[in-house]
């Protein structure tokens, strides 16, 4: 017997709507050479300096709140602000302006990252709160919180840290703008499209800061009753979600349903209207579709 339309579409969009969106993207565990030079550093964060010259200067070293640490020979050093690298020839400086050495050779790395932080809320695996290291893009944070969760929207928002409480409100559509801030815009909210970002487009994978906020936000439902396999509430994870796609999600139509009589039922200015519909017409959050069963 040969699989429906309607039997195929359901499987082929089970099975892209079960893995959820970077769901496949390992964690990082350190940052890469260049995320780490340019790592800014900051009170509480634990620094491993190695001296090859003297290896009982090598050591540990946490970062006070006032931005310094004490290092042997020449005492307090004041690095709250700077790079790693820019730590590194703060040494070097002193201890050849102190008459230790001419040409020290000294490294600088970071063992805990704590000064830096984004927080990662809303419809992900792990929420929390996560260290941020070097130059942190979203996808990076998104791995580290686990991936999106499959009531995910296509849709993140990113609260910079100065912005004043705010409502974030899914919009059924809105057109394409671009993720990226200039340093003259400090106090706005980035909006993110995640299926643009996973399709590719690397505008979408934003510069993070310290103290962003990173919601991703749930996706609003779209209702699926009469004649199909698994009646009930789908979230819409896509833009432009057609009614065969919507009800493909419900496990496509049973041997009983008419394709030719589907209705929607749509709320609009609080009133309710019911919509002959085609199964190429999209559907819109919080419609009702209702496959009608067959006369004979």
């Amino acid at each position: 017997m040969k699989p429906s339309v309607l039997t195929v579409a359901a499987f082929a969009l089970t099975l892209c709507s079960s893995v959820p969106l970077f769901a496949q993207t390992p964690p990082p565990n350190l940052p890469s050479a260049q995320q780490a030079a340019n790592y800014v550093v900051g009170p509480q964060d634990v620094l491993v300096i190695t001296s090859y010259d003297q290896p009982e200067l090598t050591g540990k070293f946490t970062v006070e709140i006032d931005g310094t640490f004490t290092y042997p020979l020449i005492g307090r050093l004041r690095v709250g602000g700077m790079t790693l690298r820019g730590v590194e020839a703060a040494l070097r400086k002193e201890l050849v302006d102190q008459g230790f050495f001419r040409d020290p050779q000294v490294t600088v790395a970071v063992e805990q990252y704590r000064s830096q932080k984004i927080y990662i809320v809303g419809e992900v695996r792990t929420p929390g709160a996560y260290p941020m290291s070097g130059d942190m893009r979203l996808v990076e944070a998104l791995a580290l919180a686990g991936s999106t969760l499959a009531t995910a929207s296509g849709e993140a928002v990113i609260v910079r840290p100065s912005s004043e409480a705010l409502v974030i409100e899914p919009t059924a559509r809105k057109p394409a703008v671009s993720a990226e801030l200039s340093p003259e815009d400090p106090d706005k909210v980035v909006r993110v499209d995640l299926r643009e970002l996973e399709n590719g487009d690397l505008t979408q994978n934003v510069a993070l800061r310290n103290g962003d906020t990173i919601f991703v936000l749930r996706a609003e439902s779209v209702y699926v009753f009469g004649q199909v396999r698994n009646p009930g509430a789908y979230p819409l994870r896509q833009k432009d979600t057609t009614v065969l796609q919507a009800l493909a999600l419900a496990g496509g139509i049973t041997d009983r349903g008419s394709t030719g009589r589907i209705q929607i039922v749509r709320i609009v200015d609080g009133k309710r209207e019911e919509l002959r519909a085609e199964l190429t017409d999209f559907v819109l959050p919080r419609d009702t579709i209702i496959v009608p069963e067959r006369f004979f």
